[in-house]
């Protein structure tokens, strides 16, 4: 049996297609506040924490995610964005020399690339953490933790990824919304992994 709020009187959409309409909005959001580059990782650990909050009537709104992100933004989250950019640019120079046509190219082309998407898996997961609100070294040594024993939603974080990378190729625009439904996949990566945690620590407690 379905849950889910009624519609309200002269409510156009329902609960469902409005959360959907938020997101898109929350997407465009986030891609404003990525802008700047070093935002990129407190932009979109904000939109995962708004989304979440939808779980508990929260209001998923623009408003809310710039209130939200206007408190936030400290050296931390500066530093994990200088960190998250200096990787990326890494990332990019590693494949230019593995395409130069250097010995042994086609190994380390692949290397770097099983490298990229772990460390990518990772740092996704961490901004999908409600850790990251506040304590980023937190967030990514659980998220690595989660990468490895939940490896079907590190999966499902890939796909995600490919996925919004895919649409902002077939139709550029759509790489304005894109942050808005990664952010959504993420924060439900993460919810979905939190009622399994909660069952293992119950089952592993003593009985009364």
């Amino acid at each position: 049996m379905s849950d889910a709020r009624p519609r309200e009187p002269g409510e156009v959409f329902g609960p469902r297609m409005t959360l959907f309409a938020d997101m898109l909005s929350l997407g465009l959001a986030t891609a404003a506040a990525c802008l700047p580059l070093l935002t990129a990782p407190a932009a979109l650990s904000t939109a995962c924490a708004v989304l979440r909050g939808a779980r508990e009537d929260r209001p998923v709104t623009a408003g809310r995610y710039f209130a939200l992100l206007r408190r936030r933004l400290r050296a931390g989250d500066l530093v994990a964005g200088a960190a998250a950019l200096a990787g990326v640019l890494l990332f990019a120079a590693d494949l230019a020399l593995a395409g130069a046509g250097l010995p042994g190219a086609p190994l380390f082309a692949v290397t770097a690339a099983a490298i990229g998407a772990c460390a990518t898996v990772v740092a996704l997961r961490a901004c999908a953490r409600p850790e990251s609100l506040d304590d980023w070294p937190t967030a990514l040594r659980e998220a690595a933790k989660d990468a490895v024993r939940d490896l079907g939603g590190s999966a499902l974080v890939l796909l995600a990824v490919a996925t919004a990378a895919v649409c902002a190729w077939v139709l550029v625009p759509l790489a304005l919304l894109a942050p808005g439904p990664l952010a959504l996949a993420l924060t439900a990566v993460d919810v979905r992994r939190a009622p399994r945690a909660d069952a293992g620590r119950g089952s592993s407690a003593p009985g009364g």
